[in-house]
């Protein structure tokens, strides 16, 4: 059994933290004794999951490129470093969701904005930090979520799986550019879970055949412990 620490501190950043997928990473990673600051745009939902959870809430838009370095800036500020980015925050595009033929260039480029530009440019502007971190043998990680979206062409999904497609490959490319500094990348489908973005999606689906996102998060933290080998000492010397 895994204890309360058996994070033992780690450096975490969480976009998209507020609700949804998000929320239940920052209340885990929190609760196993990570060091968490989380990102999202409403200063309002910021406060309030700060005030529950103990992380550092910093309010910003991944979509807009002012905002990455001022949210870079926090993120390592408060933590000290960063040695887990989880790239979380998503934009479905047009909604309600509409075929590639109505959808506006604008629908397609907030996409895009959010689901491909900003985990490029915050991971770039971080990039540094994280580098630093493996070196120092603490290990550093980069999740990108990612959709089956991404796979599978599902009509009226276009914006959204066009670009978690691209997020995909990107996430390939970087894990090979990034091996000389020891810094990992994992891109994560955590499935179709009971979300208020996949409400907003989906408003008919029946939310008691979907995941709660609580157990994808624990999914993501374990594919996260596995991928950092000082977790996996860090754990066996606390459950020896």
């Amino acid at each position: 059994m895994q204890r309360k620490s058996d994070l033992g501190g780690l450096r975490v950043a969480v976009t998209g933290g507020t609700s949804g997928l998000g929320l239940a990473l920052v209340r885990l990673l929190a609760s196993r004794g990570a060091r968490v600051a989380f990102v999202a745009r409403t200063a309002p939902a910021v406060e309030d999951t700060a005030r529950r959870t103990g992380a550092y809430g910093i309010i910003g838009d991944v979509g807009c490129k002012d905002d990455i370095f001022p949210i870079a800036l926090q993120i390592t500020g408060n933590l000290g470093g960063l040695d887990v980015l989880i790239n979380n925050a998503s934009s479905l595009g047009p909604v309600p969701m509409a075929p590639l033929a109505d959808t506006d260039c604008e629908e397609l480029e907030q996409a895009l904005a959010v689901n491909l530009l900003g985990p490029f440019r915050l991971t770039k502007a971080l990039f540094g930090s994280l580098a630093k971190s493996a070196n120092e043998g603490t290990g550093a990680l980069v999740i990108n979520i990612t959709s089956d979206a991404a796979v599978n062409a599902y009509p009226g999904w276009g914006a959204y799986g066009a670009s978690k497609a691209a997020l995909g490959h990107l996430t390939a490319i970087w894990a090979e550019e990034a091996k000389a500094d020891g810094v990992r990348f994992r891109a994560i489908d955590p499935g179709d879970m009971d979300t208020p973005l996949h409400a907003l999606a989906m408003p008919d689906a029946d939310p008691a055949k979907l995941k709660r996102p609580e157990e994808s998060a624990a999914e993501i933290i374990q594919t996260m412990r596995d991928a950092l080998p000082c977790l996996t000492a860090h754990s066996a010397r606390l459950t020896a």
